[in-house]
């Protein structure tokens, strides 16, 4: 993997976040008491909330900081937005047959909220962001913005009622999938963030840049997005060997851009390993002191706190 150069630029300050986690994770009784993350032999919910904390600062150069102060296991099933909730019987019964999955899938993120007494927490200052994981077909999204001012953040805003005066994203984890996923996810959080962020610079939007590959801009990739890396021909193409000129070095030491190119592959990021790659985007994500014209040159402070984002 690729390790940039130092460019002698100051890193900004770390951020820390405090997280709520709720673990929805069930008892089987009827399988011999065990959870049902362990019946399938799923991932440890914990495990995973501690490689995402330890990847996310290591990929951010030690700039974004999560501690979760605040950890709850749900013996049971999360309510769906029109009510419906899973028994152990019928989410095994659906999930053995592959079929049969209630619809709507989605959860009620109201009843989370205040089941859990999430604005007040946020109110108080004793969270800043909540991490839900489940099962698959929990019903959540991988991220989603609530609050007053709340805009996309690969969901539909979530507006609430008064007595909340702090925007927060909820993630949803699928304890099913791996890591890799989880940094997936917070990608699609800083793409829809950034781009909030960048929305009025028409004459030379960074962040349209930044995600530039060659597919789309013959000749011209710069880092790409979450899904297409510089050199990538289609959706996840993470591991492609075809050698394209990228600007992405150019991100290593912003806002003093040398718009030099050089050739890369998939071996800079992990020759198809969707953690290798989503790290190797992160690194790129500008990440230092200052501002320029009106704008941190530390990104990492909208994506850690959608209340820095006008």
């Amino acid at each position: 993997m690729y390790k940039p150069q130092s460019f002698h630029l100051e890193n900004a300050i770390p951020i820390n976040r405090k997280v709520l986690s709720i673990i929805h994770d069930p008892i089987i009784t009827q399988e011999g008491g065990v959870k049902l993350s362990a019946l399938f032999g799923w991932n440890d919910p914990e495990l995973l909330a501690q490689l995402y904390i330890a990847d996310v600062s290591e990929c951010s150069y030690g700039i974004a900081q999560y501690e979760i102060i605040e950890r709850v296991e749900v013996d049971g099933f999360p309510v769906k937005e029109d009510g419906f909730t899973y028994t152990t019987e019928s989410f095994l019964k659906a999930w053995r047959a592959k079929s049969g999955f209630h619809e709507p899938d989605r959860v009620d993120y109201r009843a989370i909220i205040r089941d859990f007494d999430v604005v007040e927490m946020v109110e108080s200052g004793h969270i800043d962001e909540v991490w839900l994981f489940a099962f698959p077909y929990a019903g959540y999204y991988e991220s989603i913005m609530a609050g007053p001012g709340a805009f996309w953040c690969n969901a539909p805003p979530l507006p609430l009622e008064e007595g909340c005066n702090r925007r927060f994203v909820i993630m949803g984890f699928n304890y099913e999938r791996g890591v890799g996923e989880m940094l997936e996810d917070l990608g699609h959080r800083a793409e829809s963030i950034l781009t909030h962020v960048f929305r009025n610079q028409t004459a030379d939007n960074l962040w349209e840049r930044f995600i530039r590959y060659d597919k789309k801009y013959p000749g011209r990739a710069e880092v790409g997005n979450i899904h297409y890396a510089p050199n990538s021909e289609r959706d996840y193409d993470w591991g492609n060997p075809r050698n394209v000129p990228s600007k992405c070095n150019d991100w290593y030491q912003y806002p003093e851009f040398q718009n030099e190119f050089r050739l890369v592959n998939c071996a800079e990021w992990g020759a198809g390993d969707i953690r290798m790659h989503h790290m190797w985007w992160f690194q790129h994500l500008p990440h230092f002191m200052g501002s320029k014209d009106e704008m941190f040159n530390n990104w990492w402070e909208y994506v850690m706190d959608p209340n820095s984002v006008e």
